[in-house]
């Protein structure tokens, strides 16, 4: 009875595994945690990309005076640095505008590509009081 049990607590090799399973488990969960959180930035740049692709287009339908051919400019939105391209083409009485936005600060391919056709006459009529 005075014996000692050597079936108490765990053993060193055991203790290790158990790390080494709780290492391994914890690096998956950061990894994810990192390309959730990438995922994330890519996805509000498109939005905002897609923002600034459909304020050039209503801009463009406010002038109502476009004319045809390639345009690229800056089109920043906050710190976001993009660079739009602009074609205009002339078809059948309209105008087809075709708005691109990519990153200005690297190669990639575009965060937002819009197209639409454009009336040739002004939006708004000026109006002059008699």
């Amino acid at each position: 009875m005075g014996g000692r049990n050597k079936n108490q607590g765990f053993t060193l090799i055991e203790v290790l595994v158990a790390l080494a399973i709780i290492a391994v488990a914890m690096a998956a969960a950061v990894r994810v945690a990192g390309l959730m959180t990438q995922s994330n930035g890519l996805l509000r740049d498109k939005s905002i990309a897609m923002l600034a692709a459909q304020s050039r287009l209503a801009q463009l339908r406010l002038e109502g005076r476009a004319s045809p051919g390639r345009k690229t400019f800056e089109c920043d939105q906050g710190r976001l640095k993009l660079r739009c391209e602009q074609v205009v083409a002339a078809e059948a009485g309209l105008l087809h505008v075709s708005v691109q936005v990519l990153d200005a600060t690297r190669e990639a391919p575009p965060l937002a590509r819009l197209e639409t056709r454009v009336g040739r006459t002004p939006a708004f009529k000026q109006v002059t009081a008699e």
